[in-house]
């Protein structure tokens, strides 16, 4: 579930570089040794684009992780043990012979990741792990992984304490159910099986910065959901809510206010997103008070399979394109309606991405990129106060500025390689387009063909909350253009190609 405020929850990723279920005892010695031939270690040599001047890459990185046999000779692992990866290998525990293998899926948004190794001499001996149920609270499960510093699988023991909707820190927007232990989990356990009872009640993907003992693993109905999408031979992700809303019904005046019939609860909508598949449905006032069979109480909390949990656990359990019913009440009239699931991403997306070339354009040495979470953490640890006030300001609300129909994403100034034609243009950098000649730039791909002459022979480049614009010498631009690519060693002069 994509998230319209952000957390500010520390987490770290575990990776190097990188009906419930009864207690249990601990595993037996038959069992634990089906485990070990099941759990893999995982190496993993990435690189990643720059986000400044996209048509270069960061220095390569190596990086070890865990993950698991499952059915249909796959392995599933942690989404962020093979981001950004090059090339990926596997090894069992005890055999010298490491295996190429092969990314087939990727769920950045839930991160996880399905590998298939050609070779399938590697599975001989090993059995696929099964999916169990949620634990309990307060029961015991034993975590699996090859921590960095060693050869040979760990086992740790640890306590269920908490299962709840939590900030997955691989993208650091979404949310899903989380399950925290107390069992150690270290650089190097990301991806392996938290097992309960002989079968998987979770994956290893997370801890909690200056905290000891605290690990996070993602449970199993996010794994089914992740299985269940890749099935089409595609992932399509998570769906989301879509609008904006006030848990405001505690407040007697403001039922009145809103007629909101006795016994009836809910929350209150503030603001559709724009494009969401909820837009034209719902309108600010309105009162969701239930969700398929989930009745959503004023703290905007549901019940499922016996916990209570946000109310965005009901749209998780759905698959992007599939529908679910809602009941709401406008002013006191009761409406029913069909919402079909869908991502329900904002213009300016919060989520880091990766395994994506970025897009960009440059013309006379200026270079211009999407505006995304990755280009605005090149500010630093301290980003979210460092960035130019405009930057802040988008992202901050970009959820509730979505008015302009025709908006795809921002576009900005990110670099400006010096020239004599573009002298003096500094104080534009890192501002946000409006218009070129007087078009509007809803999207990157509006810049192309947009740097043309006007009367004067001039190129006028306005941008957002700026009253006078950058102005080139059409023709000196143009002449320059070609001679600025070769002297800074752009490649091309873009790169426009979305990826899915």
């Amino acid at each position: 579930m994509n998230r319209t405020m952000q957390s500010f929850v520390l987490l770290v990723l575990t990776g190097s570089g990188l009906v419930a279920a009864q207690t249990p005892a601990g595993p037996t010695v038959e069992a634990a040794s089906t485990f070990d031939k099941s759990v893999i270690m995982i190496r993993g040599v990435s690189q990643e684009f720059d986000a400044v001047t996209p048509w270069k890459q960061t220095p390569m990185s190596q990086g070890v992780g865990t993950g698991f046999i499952i059915a249909g000779d796959r392995i599933l692992t942690n989404a962020h043990n093979v981001s950004n990866n090059k090339y990926v290998e596997v090894k069992k525990e005890n055999l010298p012979k490491r295996y190429p293998a092969i990314i087939s899926f990727l769920g950045h948004d839930c991160d996880l990741a399905v590998l298939t190794v050609l070779d399938k001499s590697f599975f001989e001996g090993t059995v696929p792990l099964e999916l169990g149920e949620l634990p309990q609270e307060n029961s015991t499960v034993q975590t699996y992984g090859f921590p960095v510093g060693g050869r040979q699988i760990s086992v740790t023991e640890g306590v269920v304490s908490r299962i709840q909707v939590g900030t997955y820190s691989h993208t650091q927007a979404d949310s899903h159910l989380v399950i925290q232990t107390d069992a150690a989990i270290n650089p190097g356990n990301s991806g392996g099986p938290v097992i309960q009872a002989g079968k998987v009640v979770g994956v290893a993907f997370q801890g909690l910065r200056e905290a000891d003992n605290i690990g996070y693993m993602i449970p199993t109905p996010v794994i089914r959901h992740f299985l269940k999408d890749i099935e089409d031979g595609r992932y399509d992700g998570f769906g989301s809510l879509g609008f904006l809303y006030y848990p405001g019904l505690h407040n007697e005046s403001f039922r009145q206010y809103l007629k909101v019939p006795e016994g009836v609860q809910g929350v209150v909508v503030l603001q559709t997103m724009m494009h969401s598949s909820v837009e034209g449905v719902f309108a600010p006032n309105d009162v969701i008070a239930k969700i398929d069979a989930y009745d959503i109480d004023n703290d905007a909390m549901i019940e499922v399979d016996g916990r209570t949990v946000e109310m965005g656990e009901a749209i998780e359990r759905k698959q992007i394109g599939e529908e679910v019913e809602v009941v709401f009440y406008r002013f006191g009239e009761k409406k029913v309606g069909m919402v079909k699931v869908a991502l329900n991403r904002p213009v300016l997306d919060f989520a880091r991405w990766y395994d994506q070339q970025p897009r960009y354009l440059v013309f006379a040495g200026l270079s211009f990129v999407p505006v995304n979470r990755n280009f605005l953490e090149t500010w630093g640890r301290n980003w979210l106060t460092d960035l130019p006030f405009i930057l802040r300001y988008l992202f901050h609300d970009s959820t509730t500025l979505n008015t302009e129909a025709l908006r795809k994403e921002y576009v900005v100034l990110s670099e400006i390689l010096p020239d004599e034609v573009n002298s003096y243009c500094d104080p534009f950098k890192d501002q946000v387009v409006e218009s070129v000649n007087g078009k509007p730039i809803w999207r990157l791909e509006d810049l192309q063909g947009a740097f043309v002459a006007d009367e004067q022979g001039l190129c006028r480049i306005r941008f957002i909350g700026r009253t006078v614009p950058l102005v080139l010498d059409f023709a000196k631009a143009q002449a320059a253009h070609k001679t600025i690519l070769e002297k800074y060693q752009v490649p091309a002069e873009s790169f426009l190609e979305k990826q899915p």
